[in-house]
């Protein structure tokens, strides 16, 4: 489930950066997606069983609902819509795929779980990686905006696989995801209400350079890249914990690099330092998730002895 949302995921990354290149803004976008998607699962959660009442929800459970679809429906996708605006597809995605480490230190100094050395080593390789894929040793080539958009995608990631890993054990994965999609309409309304005649919607009806309707690609971006990928992360959820969902789904960023480089053409490819790069940071990621200690498991109460009493 995770592997197919990665796939997904880094189709996505081309196709709104070609609806981004169309005229639409990030914002836009952004409210375009949620408002898409959450009359999509609207729609599901009417026609499949037990219908209106899965959505069901009580005062005690908002704030996780709001904080989950703010966090990982909103703020998460706005930043990345900015981030690969401004960077290639594949550079944006691993600044925003640091956010496992950031579970992994969460793990380590908000929750007190031990951990073994190597989660130092993958933090300072992840790093390292960063640092080759911004090619700090020379003049900064990375737009500086588009680099804070990705880094503060990264910390909305992380509350989102640290919320969803309690969204699901609370609701069925098509209520949570349609309640956290409206919190992100809502959130994008409001948004466009205060930026109100900062962009037109003409795009929608316009041709990509390529003679791709605009319409269609967004009916991607909202189905396949939205509705489809978010699910089955939610259902993955069920069954790996937030950190394994973390390091499987950074088969995004290789996929879609790829993806970006044969579509969008050579403007996205990385050069061999930044390759490099990327690899450190993935290496160090994984490091980072895989260094929390299982917890001892309570040892089990002696079995009962039987004495057998001869007659």
């Amino acid at each position: 489930m995770v592997l197919g949302s990665g796939a997904l995921f880094a189709v996505n990354g081309t196709v709104s950066k070609l609806v981004l290149r169309a005229g639409l803004d990030a914002p836009q976008l952004t409210l375009l997606r949620a408002v898409g998607a959450v009359t999509g699962l609207l729609a599901l959660s009417l026609l499949l069983r037990p219908g209106a009442r899965r959505l069901r929800v009580t005062p005690r459970q908002l704030p996780l609902l709001i904080g989950y679809g703010l966090t990982g429906f909103f703020a998460v996708p706005m930043l990345y819509f900015v981030a690969i605006s401004r960077l290639p597809v594949g550079i944006g995605l691993l600044f925003e795929y640091t956010a496992p480490l950031l579970v992994a230190l969460w793990a380590r100094f908000g929750q007190r779980h031990r951990v073994r050395p190597r989660l130092w080593a993958g933090l300072a390789l992840s790093l390292l990686g960063l640092g080759c894929v911004a090619e700090v040793w020379g003049e900064l080539k990375l737009d500086g905006l588009g680099v804070l958009a990705g880094l503060g995608a990264a910390v909305f990631l992380a509350g989102y696989y640290v919320l969803g890993a309690h969204g699901v054990t609370r609701r069925d994965t098509l209520s949570l995801c349609t309640w956290a999609f409206g919190a992100s309409a809502v959130a994008g309304l409001l948004t466009r209400a205060v930026t109100v005649g900062t962009g037109g919607w003409e795009p929608l009806t316009a041709d990509t350079d390529g003679g791709v309707p605009v319409a269609l690609l967004c009916g991607y971006v909202v189905v396949l890249g939205s509705i489809a990928p978010y699910l089955l992360v939610a259902g993955a959820m069920r069954h790996l914990p937030a950190t394994s969902v973390g390091i499987v789904g950074m088969v995004e960023p290789v996929l879609a690099s790829a993806v970006a480089w044969v579509v969008l053409g050579a403007g996205e490819a990385l050069n061999t330092a930044q390759l490099a790069g990327g690899f450190l940071v993935l290496v160090g990621v994984a490091l980072a998730e895989t260094a929390r200690v299982a917890p001892a498991r309570a040892a089990a109460p002696p079995a009962p002895v039987t004495v057998t009493v001869a007659r």
